[in-house]
């Protein structure tokens, strides 16, 4: 069968760095939630399909700071002991005639997931879950700058600083340095392309409105050589989009109504105006066949908008549908069961699945693009990370950069390692997070992440104070690590 394109899934997995810094109703349960629920579970699917004889199926993004949450033992140590209650909230619900059926999938999952963080993430973590299909081809593992900042509003050698070390962390983690990179927040300034390729960059992601729509091809991005994949929006939020997208149909468990007792969900959606109390309970049979008439339905409307790019171009096109990886499992249960479904019944149809790198080697790479400044947040601009509301915020990072670099720069000439300035890098680097921005504009624990960006100032000031006047800092800095210490190998000599 001749293929009638290629489809992309591109995923998307981070978090800001929570280990250390409470747990409910944010914090560490966070990562706890996203890894049992979907980060898991989908890898679960990735291995499943690898043990087929899957190649080239999906680009795997994963954040340098999801990565030493994942590769933490202070963090894996936690998410055992979290499933671990999972298991004991499960058996309590079996007392709950009406929730038995709950009761025993819940019980199964979290055995499930038990087993496997005692078989293999304990004593690993994701470096070592996630280099085979690193290794076999079956991902192109996406990286990105270490704490996943808002490249735009950054000085260019701080953001040449975050790149690098995120690059160097996955290269440690994973055996090689990832050519592509998820840019944070898909957020672009004319000329980062010229950065990109300073620092060996092949391509990266940005928003389906950059491009004006034509998604169908990679395009190099001014003279650089990068390359710019967009994502198709029609197809994305057929998934994505909150009033339309499958995960509000009526089978699917719903994500709102909550059974506070217990911890669980229990309802299905059962209509979109049907009150919380009112729903009916989730039936997994009744889930699996919506999946199942779902994925076909995506995979119907990837074969006509593939065939519609062929016709008019004359040859093969792509399709790229990017998300955020927690949508699969965490905010729609059965996602990744959608996943699977998607992903095998494509070949079937006629579409190859194809890696962005695996795109860009068939040459499905159009004329070359100017870009326009553009993000993937709330009208494809900037305004959720610069804006009235974080401007304070924005001239705090602006004031730290400039500060950083004048301790970093007043080193004596062949000094060694200083575990002191890589500990005032570490917390520049937490504090520039473009979480806390987002959350602060979206006003989603907005004063979580107001604490979370003090608190990193804070500590960037103390070793700063302590590293200017010539107090000892060596103490307070192993302190400070203690708590916020990924990225071992960072070494600010590099900066």
């Amino acid at each position: 069968m001749t293929p009638v394109g290629r489809f992309s899934l591109v995923l998307h997995t981070h978090l800001p760095w929570v280990a250390h810094q409470g747990t409910w109703p944010v914090g560490e349960e966070w990562l706890h939630q996203a890894f049992t629920g979907s980060w898991r579970r989908v890898l679960r699917v990735l291995e499943t399909l690898a043990e087929h004889g899957f190649r080239d199926v999906a680009t795997l993004g994963v954040t340098p700071v999801v990565a030493a949450m994942l590769d933490d033992a202070y963090c894996l140590s936690e998410l055992h002991s979290w499933a671990g209650r999972w298991q004991l909230r499960a058996e309590e619900l079996a007392g709950r005639p009406q929730l038995r059926d709950l009761a025993g999938h819940e019980r199964r999952e979290a055995v499930a997931c038990l087993a496997d963080l005692e078989q293999r993430w304990l004593t690993g973590g994701l470096s070592t879950v996630l280099r085979p299909l690193v290794s076999a081809g079956v991902i192109e593992l996406l990286s990105g700058p270490a704490t996943h900042p808002f490249q735009p509003l950054l000085t260019e050698r701080f953001a040449a600083a975050q790149l690098d070390t995120g690059l160097a962390d996955a290269q440690l983690r994973f055996g090689r340095r990832p050519a592509g990179i998820w840019a944070p927040e898909c957020g672009y300034a004319p000329g980062m392309e010229d950065f990109y390729a300073a620092h060996g960059v092949s391509h990266f992601l940005v928003d389906g409105p950059a491009v004006h729509g034509d998604t169908g091809f990679a395009r190099p991005v001014g003279d650089s050589g990068v390359l710019a994949f967009a994502r198709d929006l029609d197809l994305s939020y057929r998934i994505w989009s909150a009033r339309t997208g499958y995960p509000g149909g009526s089978s699917y468990r719903d994500f709102h109504t909550f059974d506070h007792a217990s911890g669980f969900r229990p309802a299905r959606v059962t209509g979109t105006a049907v009150p919380s109390g009112a729903k009916r309970p989730w039936d997994r049979r009744l889930a699996s066949a919506a999946v199942l008439r779902d994925a076909r339905d995506f995979v119907a409307a990837v074969v006509r908008r593939l065939t519609e790019l062929r016709d008019r171009h004359g040859r093969e096109a792509l399709v790229v549908a990017a998300f955020d990886t927690e949508l699969f499992g965490h905010w729609w249960y059965e996602g990744p069961e959608f996943l699977d479904a998607v992903l095998r019944l494509l070949p079937q149809a006629g579409v190859r699945l194809s890696t962005l790198r695996g795109a860009a080697e068939a040459g499905l790479v159009a004329d070359r693009i100017d870009l326009p400044t553009s993000s993937w947040g709330a009208g494809k601009d900037w305004r959720v990370w610069d804006n009235d509301a974080v401007a304070e915020l924005n001239d705090e990072i602006s004031h730290m950069q400039k500060r950083l670099f004048s301790i970093l720069d007043s080193r004596p000439e062949g000094a060694g390692r200083d575990p002191a300035r890589d500990q005032l890098v570490r917390e520049a680097f937490l504090l520039s997070s473009s979480d806390w921005a987002f959350m602060v504009t979206r006003d989603s624990a907005a004063d979580y992440a107001r604490q979370r960006a003090r608190q990193h100032a804070d500590r960037f000031s103390c070793l700063a104070d302590a590293i200017e006047s010539g107090t000892p800092a060596e103490a307070l800095a192993a302190r400070l690590r203690a708590v916020d210490g990924p990225f071992g190998r960072l070494d600010a000599r590099d900066c």
